[in-house]
């Protein structure tokens, strides 16, 4: 059996570490590619087509921005979901539970109105650290909303 995890601290962060370094990583060489392309090619190509490479190379940058933010945050009054394309914000007593499957991406939050959404923030490829960031967002529900619930 697991050794229970204390809760850490309020705020707390957790996010990728490898799911933050490549899409930016990836983003830098994409738009040095895409400047690159754009000074040195060749004609018949004008500036019209040597900005829309460098606008295509920023526009996929974003993209990977976009994956880069991914995090969870807790704070004292709620939980912060930042996925790729939303951002969810939700007080403690409608976070319900959290789990993370071997082989999932990331771990599903479920709420009280039945919702679950998946928090990209907490990678389930790394293994060891998503399983902690698991087990401290779980220690969190349990002290902030189920505890806060039954004290009424």
């Amino acid at each position: 059996m697991p050794e229970p995890v204390t809760p850490p601290p309020l705020p707390v962060t957790w996010r990728p570490r490898r799911g933050r370094i490549v899409p930016y990583a990836f983003a830098l060489v994409v738009v040095a590619g895409a400047v690159l392309m754009a000074i040195f090619i060749a004609d018949p190509f004008k500036l019209p087509d040597r900005v829309a490479i460098v606008g295509f190379g920023l526009a996929v940058a974003y993209v990977l921005h976009l994956l880069g933010r991914v995090r969870v945050e807790a704070d004292a009054q709620g939980l912060t979901v930042v996925n790729a394309l939303r951002v969810h914000r939700y007080t403690w007593p409608e976070v319900i539970d959290v789990t993370l499957l071997v082989g999932d991406p990331w771990p599903k939050i479920d709420f009280s109105d039945g919702r679950t959404i998946g928090a990209m923030g907490i990678q389930g490829s790394e293994k060891a650290r998503a399983r902690r960031a698991t087990a401290e967002l779980a220690a969190l529900i349990r002290e902030r909303g189920e505890a806060s619930e039954s004290g009424d």
